[in-house]
C-alpha cells in the first residue's frame, strides 16, 4: 500500500504541476483537440452500450441498487467522520463554497409546447440562490483542486406539491462543468467512493479494471479554472419534463470573458477563485443562459448510463430561461456562514421534474442522508431559504 500511495501521491503531485501551466496553453488545444476527442471517446463508450429497448424516459434498475447506495453512503459518511471535526463537517461532495449569491431565474415566453411543463409552464421571474462550489470531498486550495466546478441553483417561490416534504416552494437545479458525470451508475459510484476512501482516487480510472475512457472525458473537460462565472455546467442526468418526457439541462455563461490568474506559475491565492467572483460582480452583473435538451432517441441518449453525452441532430438545446446575477457583495462572513445551511438536492423538485435514472436514485437517499450526517455534526438545522434573506453589510451595490 506505501508504494501504491507513493504512485498516487507523485500522479496527484504532477496535476498540480499541469494546473499551473495549463491556463497557457489549455485554451489553443482546447480549440483544435477537444470537441474531435470527445466525439472520438464518446463513440468508444456508446459502442459498449447494451441495447436495452427501453421507451424514452423509461428506467431500469440496476441489480443491487440498494445494497451500492448504502455503500455509498457509508463510505461518504466515514470520509466525514474522518476528516470534520463536530462544528466543522463540510459537504461529502461539491464541497469547497466559492460563493452563494442572490439572482433571478426568468422563464422565457413563447416556448414551444412541448417545453411548457412544471416549472417553464409559462414566463415568470423567480427569485434563486446560487452555490458555487469545487468537486470535494477536501478543501485544497483552488490551483490543487481537480479543475472541475459546480453549480447548484435553488429556486424559491414555486408552488405546487413537491417530491420532498422538507422544502415546500423550492426547486434544485445542480451541474457541474464536465457534460458528462464523474461515473456511469452508482456500481461504478460505490468503486469510486472506496478509493477516494482508501486515499488513492486516481486509481479509480487508472489502475487494473479503471475507467479509462471516463477519466479522458474528465481529462478533456477539467481544467485550471478562471473563474465560477465564466464556465459552463451540465445536469449530466436526465430528468422528467412532463409525462413521458425526458430532458437534461445546463447553463451557459452569456458574454463572459477569461479573466487571467494572478500569480501563474507560481502560487495564486487559494481563494482566487472567490476573489475573481468578487471582483466581477462588484463591478457588473452576470447572466446564464438556461436550455433544455429533449431525450429523442433511448440509446444514444440513456436515462441510466451517465457517461454518455447527449446528442442527437434533432434535439438541439433549447434556451428556456436566463440565470440572472445582479451586482453585489457576497464575500462575507455571514453569507458564507449562511451557504453551509442550504440543502441543494435535485429531489428538491416538481413532480413534473422528477430525476431519472440510477445516479439520481441514489441521490435520493445520499444526499438526505449524508446532509442530515452533516447537520447533526455542525448543530445546524435544516433551513428552507425564500429570498428573503439579508446580511451584514448588504447584497447589493
Amino acid at each position: 500500500m506505501s508504494a501504491l500511495q507513493a504512485l498516487h501521491d507523485f500522479l496527484v503531485g504532477a496535476m498540480h504541476i499541469e494546473r499551473r501551466i495549463d491556463p497557457f496553453f489549455r485554451p489553443f488545444v482546447d480549440a483544435i483537440a477537444r470537441e474531435p476527442l470527445t466525439c472520438l471517446v464518446q463513440a468508444l463508450i456508446r459502442a459498449r452500450l447494451p441495447d436495452n429497448e427501453l421507451a424514452l424516459a423509461e428506467e431500469q434498475p440496476i441489480a443491487g441498487e440498494d445494497e451500492l447506495i448504502a455503500d455509498i453512503i457509508a463510505n461518504m459518511s466515514q470520509y466525514l467522520r474522518t476528516h470534520y471535526t463536530a462544528g466543522t463537517a463540510q459537504r461529502a461532495g461539491n464541497t469547497k463554497t466559492h460563493g452563494v449569491v442572490r439572482g433571478e431565474l426568468v422563464v422565457r415566453d413563447g416556448l414551444p409546447e412541448n417545453l411548457r411543463h412544471g416549472l417553464f409552464k409559462q414566463p415568470r421571474r423567480y427569485p434563486v440562490w446560487v452555490r458555487f462550489s469545487g468537486p470535494g470531498p477536501a478543501l485544497p486550495p483552488d490551483i490543487e483542486d481537480v479543475g472541475v466546478l459546480s453549480i447548484g441553483v435553488k429556486v424559491m417561490g414555486v408552488p405546487g406539491p413537491k417530491l420532498l416534504e422538507d422544502e415546500r416552494f423550492t426547486q434544485d437545479f445542480t451541474g457541474i462543468s464536465t457534460p458528462v458525470f464523474t461515473t456511469p451508475d452508482l456500481i461504478a459510484n460505490a468503486k469510486l467512493q472506496a478509493a477516494i476512501g482508501r486515499g488513492l482516487p486516481l486509481f479509480y480510472f487508472i489502475g487494473p479494471g479503471g475507467h479509462f475512457l471516463d477519466a479522458l472525458m474528465q481529462a478533456l473537460w477539467s481544467r485550471t479554472q478562471t473563474s465560477p462565472l465564466e464556465t459552463e455546467y451540465w445536469g449530466c442526468v436526465p430528468y422528467l419534463l412532463g409525462e413521458g418526457q425526458a430532458m437534461q439541462y445546463r447553463f451557459r455563461p452569456v458574454g463572459a470573458p477569461r479573466s487571467r490568474i494572478p500569480g501563474l506559475p507560481g502560487r495564486p491565492s487559494d481563494n482566487y477563485l472567490r476573489d475573481t467572483m468578487a471582483r466581477t460582480l462588484t463591478a457588473q452583473p452576470v447572466c446564464f443562459e438556461m436550455l433544455l435538451q429533449l431525450q429523442t432517441d433511448a440509446r444514444r441518449m440513456p436515462i441510466e448510463n451517465a457517461s454518455v453525452r447527449w446528442a442527437a441532430p434533432d434535439s438541439p438545446p433549447v434556451v428556456v430561461a436566463t440565470l440572472e446575477l445582479p451586482s453585489q457583495r457576497f464575500d462575507t462572513e455571514a453569507q458564507l456562514t449562511f451557504a453551509s445551511q442550504l440543502s441543494i438536492n435535485p429531489w428538491h423538485c416538481l413532480p413534473a421534474h422528477r430525476p431519472l435514472g440510477n445516479q439520481n436514485r441514489g441521490r435520493l437517499r445520499i444526499y438526505q442522508a449524508l446532509s442530515l450526517l452533516r447537520q447533526q455534526m455542525n448543530a445546524t438545522p435544516h433551513v428552507e431559504p425564500d429570498g428573503s434573506e439579508t446580511f451584514n453589510p448588504p447584497l447589493a451595490l
